[in-house]
């Protein structure tokens, strides 16, 4: 008979082994260049060799979730991580043969979305995703506020610029279209020459938008993820050291508060 727990405890070494792990890395880096490959006009041989690439690569996703799901000790917390309920989506429908029908476009689109099981593989990308998906409440009120200036800008704009070239400066939301090419710096000197013929001192107007949206927002954005992934480095360090039964500083502020407590008792 199976010793269920054995083959538990086997496939739980061998989902957290390194070299398993890469070997992951390597067939979902495999799967999608096939699906760039499959963008190209190939030859009949090509054609044949990229599909059982790609036969191979859905049963060994198909394997390697299998062992994931019984290397879990609890199964029920296997489709408690969203990771692992994406992984498993993405594996049944790779599973459906619709390459030769009407949902063959699905089937393309599913194996682009192969490539994002690099994140559920590599905990760094969690991290980092994880962060991102955390620091998006604070990035509302940055985006609010810079929607509020690009309206403005857009406005004043529209109103200054639009005798001078109405294909950029048009109405309010070409206008601000405009405005997002000129923050992405696509060619806005052209944009800000032009205005400049008519009105010498625009390069104002151009100057203090770049600053506000391209370098101060920026700015923000990028010190609101960082210290965010900070907390998030902080957490994972606190769990690692809880698991190794390390003292936190909080413990050993209790031990010198109960050692003083020892010693003014002695000394009485």
């Amino acid at each position: 008979m199976i010793n269920f727990a054995k083959l538990q405890s086997k496939l739980t070494i061998l989902r957290s082994n390194k070299a398993f792990e890469l070997f992951v890395v390597f067939v979902i880096i495999s799967s999608a260049l096939l699906v760039g490959a499959k963008t190209y006009e190939l030859s009949p041989l090509s054609l044949a060799l990229v599909s059982w690439m790609d036969r191979f690569i859905t049963a060994f996703f198909l394997i390697e979730i299998t062992i994931r799901f019984l290397g879990e000790e609890n199964k029920k917390d296997f489709f408690k991580n969203p990771w692992n309920l994406f992984d498993t989506l993405i594996v049944t429908i790779s599973l459906i043969p619709i390459d030769n029908t009407d949902m063959a476009l699905v089937a393309r689109l599913v194996r682009v979305f192969r490539v994002l099981r690099m994140i559920s593989v590599i905990p760094e990308l969690r991290l980092l995703l994880n962060s991102l998906i955390k620091a998006m409440p604070q990035l509302g009120y940055i985006i609010l506020l810079m929607f509020i200036i690009f309206y403005i800008y857009a406005a004043i704009g529209s109103t200054l610029f639009e005798d001078i070239n109405p294909v950029l400066w048009g109405d309010i939301t070409i206008s601000l279209l405009t405005l997002f090419r000129v923050m992405t710096f696509e060619d806005w000197t052209d944009v800000m020459y032009e205005t400049m013929e008519v009105y010498p001192l625009s390069w104002v107007y151009y100057l203090t938008f770049i600053f506000f949206t391209a370098f101060a927002f920026l700015n923000m954005v990028i010190g609101i993820v960082v210290n965010v992934l900070d907390e998030e480095h902080e957490k994972i360090r606190k769990q690692e050291a809880i698991d190794a039964h390390e003292p936190t500083i909080a413990d050993l502020q209790l031990q010198l508060e109960q050692i003083k407590t020892m010693l003014q008792q002695q000394t009485k």
